[in-house]
């Protein structure tokens, strides 16, 4: 059983395929701090200006050494179009088997339309270039977010 991370405690490695025909390994981004969030589907409003908030502070959060993945269940395929429609410069990693949603505890149950779904809380965290997990925020709104995590980056 894979323990789910908390603060200031290091962060289990794991893989997940990821757009551009990569594959995602945690333990190759040593030395770097990552930003990794987690939203419900891809091209839905929230997830979209989500990912476009992102997008646009994404020269910000490299200059900090920091690099963006954005997860959720949806299929490769599914995330390259999303990614593609509005030029994500980060890749998206496709959970469909809910590896990283079970580490990192954001599957929750959510009322849609009246009835009780299995879904993704939207979730941030933040790993430090050690693999340390920094900071986390669960049930994320989404406006002005990315600036609110871009913010906490400076301070690290």
């Amino acid at each position: 059983m894979i323990l789910t991370p908390m603060l200031n405690q290091s962060v289990a490695d794991f893989q997940l395929p990821a757009t551009s025909g990569k594959t995602f390994q945690l333990s190759e981004y040593a030395g770097k701090n990552l930003v990794i969030y987690f939203y419900p589907k891809d091209s839905t409003p929230g997830c979209t200006t989500q990912g476009i908030q992102f997008r646009d502070a994404y020269a910000q959060f490299q200059a900090l050494n920091t690099e963006i993945f954005g997860i959720s269940r949806d299929s490769l395929k599914s995330h390259e179009n999303f990614k593609a429609k509005f030029t994500f410069p980060f890749e998206l990693l496709s959970d469909t088997e809910e590896l990283a949603c079970t580490l990192f505890d954001v599957i929750k149950m959510k009322n849609m339309y009246g009835k009780q779904v299995r879904g993704i809380e939207r979730s941030t965290f933040v790993i430090d270039a050690n693999g340390t997990l920094v900071k986390e925020w669960r049930g994320v709104k989404v406006d002005g977010h990315a600036a609110e995590v871009l913010s906490f980056i400076q301070t690290m």
